[in-house]
């Protein structure tokens, strides 16, 4: 179904639930608080994701998002973990880690248009107006989200 191998839907069932978490903890804490259950898990879904598609890539780019997307998963989760006690690391947190959901749903948007529905997906060229315009949409959903987290977090609203 879809022309996922095994390997495949490990790496799309392992990654997806990924989704709605991130939007859980977008809507009710204004960011990806790491240190909360939904938090790391995540982390969990996300490194599953992120792992699997060096098994499961066919272009290039994708293993580049799956290398930025560990790094950035590494540097959000671990920031808070050096003990500094400076603002600046719940800034850095929350850009990081909305970077992840951006580089999450990039791909969880163009592989969806491109396989669904099955046998006649909605999109079938990589430049198609469609595709272009979701990815377009998805960045700025992410400039919009992130000038919106840090503002809140500058003004305190956010949980920490």
């Amino acid at each position: 179904m879809f022309g996922i191998s095994p390997i495949g839907w490990l790496h799309t069932l392992g990654s997806l639930p990924a989704i709605p978490l991130a939007a859980y903890m977008f809507v009710r804490h204004g960011r990806i608080v790491p240190r909360s259950t939904p938090g790391v898990l995540y982390l969990i879904f996300m490194l599953i994701g992120a792992l699997t598609v060096f098994l499961v890539a066919k272009q290039p780019v994708s293993n580049f998002i799956g290398v930025i997307t560990l790094a950035l998963l590494l540097g959000g989760y671990g920031i808070g973990l050096l003990g500094w006690k400076v603002r600046a690391v719940v800034y850095i947190e929350t850009i990081l880690l909305s970077l992840t959901a951006f580089f999450l749903m990039v791909p969880t948007v163009s592989e969806t248009l491109r396989r669904v529905p099955d046998g006649h997906p909605f999109v079938t060229d990589l430049k198609s107006p469609l595709l272009i315009g979701a990815q377009g949409l998805i960045f700025l959903v992410l400039v919009v989200g992130v000038a919106t987290q840090v503002y809140f977090v500058r003004k305190g609203r956010v949980v920490c």
